[in-house]
């Protein structure tokens, strides 16, 4: 993988981890394009870690507000938000203990197969606009549970996570202008987990990831420029529960990918 190769994968990951079009799913197809590889996660796991800055950043002042307000014995609104949190992180931890070599081969699967999960993605946004709930409430702890079920499905090149998180959210009556946080803040922990399990390892360096330090190196600082801007503009969107548009916009992928791969 080239430095250039690099930065483009991680603008395309920046841009898409938060619009429900799925990062991963669009990492396969355009490193077949550009004719190199990303079926070793180790790259995806970096870019991955890249946008979770993004997010951290974006969300600064209120991570720490749960964190101080949290953290503490009482029961609080922010111990109540923190434990919802940790409750929609349990499938994905069971996900990344149980079935971690069955993820890393799905990145291998092929062009096809990441046109048919867009095509899934495409069907589940459009759920959105067809199924409104009358009423929306905050995300309770059974709707965090079946937020993360989404979440771990969504370890499947093509379904998107922010879509397949947010969607959920919605079908399920859930407040649109608190989803798109939950939805980003419920990813941190789990990602970082496994960049720092990567890192431990050594996965990051040349040697072992076969990707020089300068292309690892501008692969992070481009996902995570171009993921500031997609966090922000994701915010807006969900607030106003305009998802039918990428539906579209996944159809068309999964179409062209299916006819194309």
């Amino acid at each position: 993988m080239s430095t250039l190769d690099a930065i483009l994968l991680g603008l395309l990951q920046g841009l898409t981890e938060f619009l429900p079009v799925s990062s991963s799913g669009h990492l396969v197809l355009l490193s077949r394009l550009l004719g190199t590889s990303v079926d070793n996660t180790t790259f995806a796991i970096l870019v991955h870690a890249a946008t979770v800055l993004a997010t951290i950043t974006v969300f600064w002042s209120e991570i720490l507000h749960l964190l101080r307000r949290g953290l503490t014995l009482r029961s609080t609104p922010e111990s109540r938000y923190l434990l919802k949190l940790v409750i929609s992180m349990l499938p994905i931890l069971l996900v990344g203990l149980f079935l971690k070599d069955h993820v890393e081969a799905l990145f291998g699967s092929g062009v096809r197969f990441v046109g048919s999960m867009l095509l899934v993605t495409a069907g589940l946004l459009l759920l959105t606009h067809l199924i409104r709930p009358k009423q929306q409430h905050p995300v309770t702890a059974k709707d965090a549970f079946l937020i993360g079920l989404a979440q771990s499905v969504a370890v499947i090149p093509g379904i998107s996570r922010s879509g397949s998180t947010i969607a959920t959210g919605m079908l399920l009556g859930d407040d649109k202008s608190q989803l798109a946080k939950f939805s980003f803040l419920m990813v941190l922990v789990p990602i970082l987990g496994e960049a720092f399990l990567e890192l431990l390892k050594g996965e990051f360096s040349p040697a072992a990831s076969g990707i020089s330090g300068y292309a690892l190196a501008a692969g992070f600082l481009a996902a995570y420029l171009s993921g500031l801007f997609a966090c922000k503009a994701m915010i807006r969107i969900v607030s106003r529960g305009k998802l039918w548009w990428f539906a579209l916009y996944c159809a068309v992928a999964g179409t062209t990918a299916l006819i194309l791969g």
